[in-house]
């Protein structure tokens, strides 16, 4: 099936914006929805809402296999060992949060080593700071390569027997980069730290193996993948989670209520307090099912076109600068630019009005931001609906948005 034929499958981008086709150019922000999965959250809603684990009636049981029955399609989609291994969270952000207040806090020190790079995103930035102030542990940060990425020969320098966690991106949301994330997990590993990874940028677009990858940790989202909003996962090692203390507490998560004490459920509910996101769970598991009757390998290759016919169309812009590796190989489907003398959020609006969604500020990635030497950019990325034709609409648009500024100025 190819992109075209693929597209007609998500609703959303059968419309006009502005007079113009919708070319959606944001799915690093957040993917769009197949119709497979709009159908499975409503069915959900329609015909079984229940509650989940606690009813033995039918509507419950219905409920209760579907949220457990994504949780097995997400074990096999990371080839995870266990279901175990799979905690249901709203987002990578509250499983990057539920690592570092429950593993970091209970197991750095004063005089320990967080190592975490400067393409971090926010949600792998700040939960670390709170963690390093907390403990009085260091928080270190590996360079970049001029083209922004990560050398492992520098990693080995950084990395040292004082480093208790490792936390890097799988994929930049901001210059595209595919890091070596099992290269860095070895390196962690000799030196006796976890390897965790954010996996926001990676889930989506690159064939996942936790096993074959070594990490202790791997955090994505749904909604980056054609999944809902407000569902994440966690996946941990077993042996790690079972260690660690639950941070939420309440309903769901608990075996049993003493006046003064409580015991909690075993793995992986104990750390799914509350009614959990059932709807959520249904819908990424449809959306699951809907990127493997396309293939991870087919979209990986999909986007690695488009980002080369993107290089090398939007080289042809004149006074753009496009920020990252110049070989396509090394990136996902992101593209992050500037165009000289305009501002970032300026472009984002004239090319709106041509119907192009394209993102525009720090991308929640200020430190990365001032290593470029900008203060914003505007982003492009791609999926696996998008098409040649509309990186073509996109270089039109920077060349209307270049000439009209010329005449303004």
């Amino acid at each position: 099936m190819d992109a075209f034929e693929i597209r007609k499958l998500f609703p959303i981008l059968n419309q006009e914006v502005n007079g113009s086709p919708l070319v959606y150019l944001d799915s690093a922000a957040t993917s769009q929805k197949p119709q497979m999965v709009i159908d499975a959250i409503e069915k959900y809603y329609r015909e079984y809402n229940s509650n989940v684990h606690r009813g033995v009636h039918t509507l419950g049981t219905r409920a209760t296999d579907g949220y457990e029955g994504a949780r097995e399609k997400v074990r096999k989609f990371m080839n995870a060992s266990s279901t175990e291994e799979i905690v249901f969270t709203k987002g990578t952000t509250a499983s990057l949060n539920l690592v570092a207040a429950s593993y970091g806090r209970a197991n750095v020190k004063e005089g320990d080593e967080i190592v975490i790079s400067y393409m971090e995103h926010h949600s792998n930035i700040i939960p670390w700071q709170q963690v390093a102030k907390v403990t009085g542990a260091t928080l270190k940060y590996l360079p970049l390569q001029p083209n922004g990425t990560i050398s492992l020969e520098e990693a080995r320098k950084v990395i040292t027997p004082n480093t208790k966690i490792v936390s890097i991106m799988h994929v930049s949301n901001v210059l595209g980069v595919i890091n070596p994330v099992k290269e860095l997990a070895a390196i962690a590993h000799e030196n006796g730290a976890i390897m965790v990874v954010d996996g926001a940028q990676g889930a989506p677009h690159i064939k996942l193996d936790v096993q074959d990858m070594d990490c202790d940790f791997y955090a994505f989202s749904g909604h980056k993948m054609c999944g809902p909003t407000g569902i994440g996962v966690l996946y941990g090692k077993k042996a790690l989670l079972e260690k660690m203390e639950p941070i939420e507490f309440g309903g769901e998560m608990i075996d049993f209520v003493d006046l003064y004490d409580s015991t909690w459920k075993e793995l992986p509910w104990k750390f799914e307090g509350g009614t959990p996101i059932i709807a959520g769970a249904i819908g990424l598991g449809a959306a699951i099912d809907f990127l493997e009757s396309i293939g991870l390998e087919a979209i990986e290759q999909h986007e690695h076109k488009l980002a080369a016919y993107a290089m090398e169309r939007m080289s042809t812009v004149e006074g753009l600068t496009i920020y990252g590796p110049e070989d396509s190989a090394m990136r996902a489907g992101v593209i992050t630019f500037n165009l000289d003398d305009v501002h970032p959020h300026d472009v984002a609006t004239v090319l709106d009005a041509e119907g192009i969604a394209v993102r525009a500020g720090h991308h929640c990635a200020q430190p990365l931001m001032r290593w470029l030497k900008a203060s914003a950019t505007a982003r492009a990325s791609f999926y696996l609906y998008n098409t040649e034709e509309d990186i073509d609409k996109l270089v039109a648009g920077l060349v209307k948005t270049k000439e009209y500024f010329s005449n303004v100025f």
